[in-house]
């Protein structure tokens, strides 16, 4: 079997930068790396620019791998173009139909899942969005003390500065296609996450079917454990490579 492209998508608050150790480590291994941007706009459009890259810029097998919203993306996306052989999540979303990521986050502990948003958010109106929505950008002490808290201080700063908000409304965006009820799929659950809870995380896992490995990570553990990460997309390649 022809070696798959391994295409990473990122999730909120990030960038493709957010992949550099997980993409470098596997070029240097000979592997085709892409990692396109995500719009962070909502589901249905944000999967749909997934899927046309994947029909556009991948030829040959596909090992598909989503950190945090991009989770969802891919779930919703992986089935859509491209020929996605392998799910990959990394501290992320594993939704079911009709589950958004503020369905998800209910009652789970999370340290975005407050009465407040805006204690921990902060909350912008952009160009041309539709009545009542708006981006979040994650508060400093958000960065810091939740979401990349095992990072050195100096990276995390870099994070808070060139963070890419994401929509009020894709986090309320219905899943509308799940790709992980047809494709395998493998998880990164990160122990110290509290953006996603360890539990929640586990549970959406555990109901795809998923192949799990935990590690001692924040959110980020492709910036903070990238090793890590890459074992498990090797493990979906090599399972699909059989």
């Amino acid at each position: 079997m022809t070696q798959p492209t391994i295409v990473l998508v990122h999730g909120a608050w990030a960038d493709a930068s957010s992949w550099n150790a997980v993409a470098s480590d596997l070029q240097g291994r000979g592997f085709t790396v892409l990692a396109p941007t995500n719009l962070l706009r909502g589901i249905a459009t944000d999967a749909a620019y997934v899927a046309s890259f994947l029909a556009q810029r991948t030829s040959g097998p596909v090992v598909l791998v989503g950190h945090s919203y991009g989770g969802a993306v891919i779930t919703n996306a992986g089935t859509g173009g491209g020929e996605v052989k392998a799910l990959v999540y990394v501290d992320a979303f594993i939704p079911d139909e009709g589950e958004t990521v503020f369905s998800i986050l209910g009652g789970s502990g999370s340290a975005l899942d407050v009465p407040d948003p805006t204690t921990v958010l902060d909350v912008a109106g952009y160009p041309g969005a539709p009545e009542g929505d708006a981006e979040a950008f994650l508060k400093p002490a958000t960065v810091h003390e939740s979401f990349a808290q095992d990072l050195p201080e100096a990276d995390r700063w870099l994070i808070a500065a060139g963070q890419r908000p994401i929509t009020l409304s894709a986090n309320a965006s219905p899943t509308t296609t799940v790709a992980w009820k047809t494709l395998p799929s493998w998880a990164v659950v990160g122990t110290e996450d509290r953006v996603i809870p360890p539990a929640t995380q586990r549970s959406q896992a555990e109901r795809a079917g998923a192949t799990i490995t935990e590690v001692g990570a924040s959110h980020v553990s492709l910036v903070s454990q990238p090793a890590a990460v890459v074992d498990v997309i090797l493990a979906a390649v090599a399972a699909v490579s059989e």
